[in-house]
């Protein structure tokens, strides 16, 4: 037998359905179960999605489904009796049936000694949230891609940054967060805005990555637009470089929070923002 070590064979992906039941819009529901399969490398489901399910005709195609494929079944119901059909038909059929927020809402009505709502879809209320989050949307559209500089002291967030660095799906993820967010990009050719190192209001990000990392981003994209003219001061990646060091240099002069995208998800980026965000209200209060 040959001492040489035989290369690994790949690990074969288990396949299995799940069933996302809720009487909502189910976006809790998706959320949790790629947040949880993300942890089972090799765990790839079949996802059955049954959204707005708020009568018993509506549960008995959604029963029917999964007596067709049974598998994992997750669920946010707040009717009794349509979750006791559902757990009846899940212990019939041997497959487990997980009421997600059941732990959080137990926890929630222990400490605060209240009572639950019993209301479906009750997060989506046309609310002051609501509102907020509309508002914020629209502002953030407004002030994409450096757009009404002149206005950004009546943003929340100001991000900054050379291009492709995430900034405009970063603060969208924000505004559908409430938040007021704008970016402005820092373009090689050009002065940044005089307005930015004057701003007091809003919470000033810088954001950077590797330079390896956006010459490449930057040259699939032009790839992509059969772009012709100034790709290589764009994508070549000493120019590249030298622009990153400028922008942390900039950065640094202003004393902004950088954040580095290089190895981070939008959401990852955001929730950094946020927590930056709450830090900067909480020293105001």
């Amino acid at each position: 037998m040959s001492a040489t070590a035989m290369p690994a064979s790949p690990r074969l992906a288990t396949w299995f359905h799940v069933h996302l039941v809720s009487d909502s819009t189910g976006e809790t529901l998706n959320t949790l179960l790629k947040a949880t399969a993300a942890r089972f490398e090799t765990a790839k489901p079949l996802e059955h999605v049954a959204s707005l399910v708020r009568s018993h005709v509506q549960l008995d195609k959604v029963l029917a489904r999964i007596e067709q494929a049974p598998g994992l079944v997750m669920y946010t119901i707040v009717d009794a009796g349509m979750r006791r059909r559902l757990e009846v038909k899940c212990a019939e059929l041997q497959v487990p049936a997980i009421s997600v927020l059941d732990p959080l809402l137990n926890a929630f009505a222990d400490y605060l000694g209240l009572e639950q709502t019993m209301r479906a879809g009750g997060q989506y209320e046309l609310d002051e949230d609501y509102f907020r989050r509309i508002a914020a949307i629209d502002y953030t559209l407004a002030h994409d891609d450096g757009q009404m500089t002149w206005d950004l002291e009546s943003a929340e967030v100001v991000l900054v940054g050379v291009s492709r660095t995430s900034k405009t799906p970063t603060c969208m993820y924000l505004a559908n967060r409430g938040i007021k967010a704008a970016n402005v990009p820092l373009v090689p050719t050009s002065d940044p805005p005089p307005e930015l190192p004057g701003l007091r209001k809003p919470l000033v990000v810088g954001l950077t990555a590797s330079p390896d990392r956006l010459s490449s981003i930057r040259a699939s994209r032009m790839t992509n637009l059969a772009a012709t003219q100034d790709v290589e001061s764009y994508t070549e990646q000493s120019a590249v470089r030298a622009e990153v060091q400028k922008a942390k240099r900039y950065f640094a002069s202003n004393q902004w929070p950088v954040i580095d995208v290089t190895r981070r998800s939008v959401e990852e980026t955001a929730a950094k923002i946020l927590t930056l965000l709450s830090a900067r209200r909480g020293g105001a209060e």
